[in-house]
């Protein structure tokens, strides 16, 4: 064992991690793993990351300061290092998870060196399942993925092309049943190409630092409802409807013209304010 590097096993491993299938079957780890009652945030992208992924990252992590996250990446280049950067300039919790061993003399990229070396300090950690001798090579990379997916509660992905290893980690996400959060880019950027491609199949669309925090129940799901444009017929439909009610409980409480009230509520589903199903009425 190198020096300063200590094993952890499956009952020592975030809750998360011990759930997939195949877990490792213990992790070598450098400095402390941060307390498992936070939320745990992976993020991956480009490794040729435009100036715009290098903004967003800036942007949405300013948003998340202050709240109880931890930023998981695997301390490559692009996307990686910037996120790691970017959770140590706002005071967050962060691990590096490499594609090699921890041994500092393997340790990859070795231009992130110093920045292990400042996770470290800031009370972070680095972790692998590698032998600590062993090199980042072409099949370490997607091996480790599964980790970065696994432990975590949700994956962030900022810039992709279509054959990125980023969406290893994407797929491995969803896999497992994780939540996976995508920011859309240029329809006319290479870099986007593969991130798009999960939005088509439903990822959630980051667009500000409230929607990760929602994905992690960090905030309350709430929306604002209430729209310049309404009447006060419409305000007081809403406000019946917080809770689903029964089309015919509805009109009595509304206490107005049955035709009225028809041409009110389809007026309503049509504007997307309410959703008809069963004969209940629900907010839309």
């Amino acid at each position: 064992m190198s020096e300063g590097v200590t094993q952890l096993f499956s009952n020592e491993y975030p809750p998360l991690l011990r759930e997939i299938p195949q877990p490792p079957k213990h992790i070598n780890i450098r400095g402390v793993m941060p307390s498992y009652d936070l939320k745990f945030l992976t993020v991956v992208g480009a490794r040729a990351v435009t100036s715009y992924g290098e903004s967003v990252i800036k942007h949405l992590f300013k948003g998340l300061a202050g709240y109880p996250i931890v930023i998981v990446s695997g301390l490559a280049y692009g996307v990686d290092t910037l996120a790691h950067n970017a959770a140590l300039e706002n005071n967050l919790l962060t691990i590096g998870v490499p594609g090699s061993g921890l041994d500092w003399n393997v340790l990859y990229p070795r231009v992130n060196v110093s920045l292990a070396r400042r996770i470290l300090e800031s009370n972070g950690a680095l972790i692998s399942e590698f032998e600590n001798n062993l090199r980042a090579a072409d099949w370490s990379f997607p091996k480790r993925n599964r980790i970065m997916a696994g432990m975590s509660h949700a994956t962030l992905m900022i810039e992709a092309r279509e054959k990125s290893g980023s969406l290893i980690t994407a797929k491995l996400a969803t896999d497992f049943n994780r939540e996976l959060l995508v920011v859309p880019g240029s329809i006319f950027s290479n870099e986007s190409r593969g991130t798009h491609q999960f939005l088509k199949l439903g990822a959630t669309a980051v667009t500000e630092s409230n929607d990760i925090l929602r994905a992690l129940g960090l905030v309350e799901q709430t929306r604002d409802i209430f729209r310049a444009d309404m009447s006060e017929a419409e305000i007081r439909v809403l406000n019946l409807v917080a809770s689903p009610i029964h089309r015919e409980q509805l009109i009595e409480q509304l206490a107005l013209p049955i035709t009225e009230v028809q041409v009110l509520l389809t007026t309503m589903e049509l504007k997307g304010l309410i959703v008809e199903e069963l004969g209940f009425v629900r907010a839309g």
